[in-house]
């Protein structure tokens, strides 16, 4: 540990809570470097949804660097781009619909956020965008505006403005209808919300503690911001690629958000790509207007296109996620149960699930007692109020029981040092 302590920024912040060194990986299980395995239900926060070195992946990979084949390419032209966009047309975009132009704007979630939020500006010709609480977009300046947490939002520096924050789906619990607030402020001249550009929601809120929106919730925003004109960004960035179990976690409210973000489980081997994904309509950039040195990886493309293909020609991978995710839910449900008298309770959907708990402390307890046991999840929400598994979509039943037997030993460790 000392190399790291000497040399690496204080900004570390994983490696505090699981104080070991990482060597290998394989499918569900990482190992230190003495060998001891651990499960993983925490998947790169959600960028390996296929699983450490999936094998297949990892064949196409192999063969196309051994090839010598283009690595590094901007926006040039490259026959990994093609085959990932022709492939990603006919397995994603036209089984459902959807006439998305696609833009690679760099490496990372938030590259792909702050160029939706500048397209919506210059399309629009507005700048106000309107997020939700608790929401997370990221750490640079433009998706750190319409992001939550006031922790990460202090370390900007800087004001972040021309935001308008509104509540989440149930929030107020219920006190308040959907939107009422919102639909006042934009109907009343002197509420003092200039009309938005946009508005940029996640379908399941990941770090501000798997919050779930409604189907009909989300189909009640996208009738507003139609009403209203005003642009509908869907952030997928974690929650896309079948962690909910459809590819897209909107497609279970049935809307056809304006703009897309894609990221972290896109190129299927945790390489670094980000996709911004928009109506044809709103293809308004001007050659070279939003760019970045690391927009054409071309190996994260080429795996990327090997993950659509092998889990994504037809419906089983998502009806298979899905099963999981009910089986994880009920197997929640009976350690929230358990520990009903610490406010325990199960949010979630498909394979984003969280054990939340109303009592401070207990979550993050249980995340550390886990890994003490040989598994590794990790917190979120405001509080950290929420212990939150985010597992390969790979992983087998055998493994996920595995885990949340584990969970289950670290939850009652958790709650006996927290009962007074």
């Amino acid at each position: 540990m000392e190399t790291f302590q000497r040399l690496e920024s204080e900004v570390r912040g994983y490696c505090r809570n699981w104080p070991v060194v990482f060597d290998r990986a394989v499918g569900s299980h990482v190992y230190d470097e003495t060998g001891k395995p651990y499960l993983d239900f925490f998947a790169g926060a959600g960028s390996l949804n296929y699983g450490h070195n999936n094998p297949e992946l990892k064949t196409s990979l192999i063969e196309y660097l051994t090839d010598d084949r283009i690595v590094h390419s901007l926006d040039a032209y490259s026959v990994a781009k093609r085959e990932f966009l022709e492939t990603f047309e006919q397995i994603v975009l036209k089984p459902r619909g959807l006439d998305y132009k696609v833009q690679f704007p760099g490496p990372a979630g938030n590259n792909a956020v702050e160029a939706a939020l500048k397209l919506a500006r210059k399309y629009t010709g507005r700048s106000t965008i309107v997020n939700f609480t608790n929401g997370f977009h990221g750490m640079t300046l433009g998706a750190l505006a319409v992001t939550g947490n006031s922790m990460k939002r202090g370390g900007a520096g800087v004001p972040l403005d021309h935001v308008a924050t509104m509540p989440f789906d149930n929030y107020l619990d219920g006190r308040t209808p959907d939107f009422l607030w919102l639909r006042s402020l934009l109907d009343d001249s002197g509420s003092g919300l200039d009309k938005p550009a946009a508005v940029i929601v996640e379908a399941v809120q990941g770090e501000g503690g798997i919050n779930v929106a409604s189907a009909q919730w989300l189909r009640e925003l996208s009738d507003l911001c139609r009403e209203y004109e005003i642009l509908l960004i869907v952030d997928d960035i974690q929650m896309g690629c079948g962690r909910t179990g459809d590819f897209f976690s909107f497609e279970e409210a049935g809307i056809t958000p304006d703009i897309v973000t894609l990221s972290k489980s896109i190129s299927g081997y945790g390489l670094p790509m980000a996709l911004t994904l928009f109506k044809r309509e709103l293809d308004v950039w001007e050659p070279g207007e939003h760019n970045g040195t690391f927009r054409g990886f071309n190996p994260a493309m080429v795996t990327g296109t090997e993950a659509l293909r092998r889990f994504w020609s037809d419906d089983s991978f998502a009806a298979s996620t899905k099963a999981k995710g009910d089986m994880v839910a009920a197997r929640l449900g009976e350690m929230a149960a358990e520990h009903s008298d610490f406010g325990a309770h199960v949010r979630g959907r498909g394979l984003a699930r969280g054990l939340a708990f109303e009592q401070d402390g207990i979550a993050k307890k249980v995340a550390a007692e886990s890994f003490d046991r040989g598994l590794l999840l990790e917190t979120s929400g405001p509080e950290d109020e929420v212990a939150k598994l985010l597992p390969p979509l790979t992983a087998t039943e055998e493994e996920l029981n595995a885990g949340l037997d584990i969970m289950a030993d670290a939850a009652r460790a958790a709650v006996k040092v927290a009962q007074p």
